[in-house]
């Protein structure tokens, strides 16, 4: 039989903004912070954790296999083996859910998985033909032979390529996720005022809620002299204001589209890391657990609609359990754009719709006050492979607060898929 398995807690980063105060902080140590904040707040013997589970996207070419060196630079012992994994912006789910399947089926007993993302320090490109020219001028060894590689250059050779930019870009479609959630708002009906509303209440919810988020954050000292101690998110704006939203004009589509800055996901750097471990196990070493995870699922769908996978990914995940939609207390629904969460409000309520998604029946919108109780990526930001372990965190958290209950977190995927994980909450 499978085994249940349980989140003991979790810890993550603060999230912040690209290019700020975490520009000079590697992958690797983002997730390093919270995994040793975790390991030390829960006081386990990291001996007993049987393996590490990392999603990152944008894995550095300096540290190919960061999962390794988050491991060990935690303290965990060096037969402890740590993979990394990705799944674009579900990478951190697909963690979670890999180290859900591994200790249900018996393979582990207690699992450190989460996710990564230094957006900062995505690099910039060259072209191909600028390093096969490098190489070729380092072999050269006469004067001669050195002059005539340099003469080969050429300014093409020189045009760089935002590695940041390349990656939003769906290699299969051609589009920038941007140009899709402008699709979903044409195709849906989703005006810009619509959008703006709904990104300025994500704002409001996660100012409102500094206090509930400030418990799942371990604060991070920045190195190398490591004065300057980051305590909380740096993304939710107490000053935002829907007129200033309104007037900033549409980032992808410049003529005909609705999506902005203001009302998109923000770039981001951060790390969320969780300790999933066999409820036996839990019960054992006297650990008392926030959640149990009843299932996770990812699904494919249209890339050019990519925003609508959590839909499909809702449908699969509850059709492996007695639930319906309607039965769901929480979700967390990653905000990668507003117009992206509203057409998944909107395809919930749609017959046609949900019955091509798998639903037996059109469960409708989820409510107000079930969705993103405490903001979500528009207001702290989505580094794109930490959000997914920080989503299944938040609404652990809020389930748990709550003494139960039943949760989703869901998100959609670039390149047209959406993950989904069901958890249900555990009474203190």
């Amino acid at each position: 039989m499978a085994r249940e398995v349980v989140i003991i807690d979790g810890s993550r980063t603060p999230f912040v903004r690209a290019g700020e105060v975490f520009r000079d902080v590697p992958v690797d140590e983002l997730a390093r912070s919270c995994a040793r904040d975790l390991l030390d707040r829960v006081d386990i013997d990291p001996a007993i954790i049987d393996e590490l589970i990392l999603g990152c996207v944008a894995q550095p070419p300096d540290c190919a296999n960061p999962a390794r060196v988050v491991a060990l630079r935690s303290g965990l012992p060096q037969s402890t083996p740590a993979q990394t994994v990705s799944r674009n912006c579900a990478s951190g789910m697909q963690a979670v859910s890999d180290a859900y399947d591994r200790i249900r089926c018996g393979a582990s007993d207690a699992v450190l998985a989460g996710g990564s993302e230094s957006m900062s320090r995505i690099p910039i490109l060259f072209p191909l033909s600028f390093g096969f020219k490098l190489a070729s001028l380092s072999r050269a060894r006469a004067m001669t032979e050195k002059l005539a590689g340099i003469f080969h250059f050429r300014p093409r050779d020189l045009k760089p390529r935002i590695g940041l930019l390349e990656g939003l870009k769906d290699p299969f479609s051609g589009e920038n996720m941007g140009d899709t959630a402008d699709r979903l708002a044409r195709e849906w009906g989703i005006s810009r005022d619509e959008q703006d509303q709904y990104a300025l209440e994500s704002h409001r919810r996660a100012v409102a809620s500094r206090d509930v988020l400030a418990e799942e954050i371990s604060a991070l000292a920045i190195p190398p002299r490591f004065n300057d101690v980051i305590r909380e998110d740096i993304g939710p704006r107490p000053d935002a204001k829907f007129e200033k939203m309104n007037r900033m004009k549409p980032y992808f589509d410049r003529k005909l589209g609705s999506v902005t800055i203001a009302n998109s996901c923000g770039i981001t750097d951060g790390a969320s890391m969780l300790l999933l471990m066999d409820s036996e196990r839990a019960r054992q070493l006297g650990f008392s657990p926030i959640a149990r995870i009843v299932g996770t699922a990812f699904v494919g769908c249209d890339p050019l609609r990519m925003g609508l996978g959590p839909v499909h990914a809702i449908s699969s995940v509850l059709s492996g359990s007695d639930l319906a939609l309607g039965d769901i207390d929480l979700v967390e629904l990653n905000e990668a754009f507003a117009a992206q969460v509203l057409a998944c409000q909107r395809a919930l309520a749609s017959d046609s719709f949900c019955r091509e998604a798998g639903f037996s029946s059109t469960p409708g919108a989820i409510e107000h006050d079930r969705l993103n109780v405490h903001g979500g990526a528009i207001a702290l930001g989505h580094p794109v492979g930490a959000s997914g372990a920080r989503l299944i965190f938040t609404l652990a958290r809020q389930l748990h607060r709550r003494g139960g209950g039943h949760g989703i977190a869901t998100m959609c995927v670039g390149g047209g898929q959406g993950g989904a994980v069901l958890l249900e909450g555990i009474a203190s």
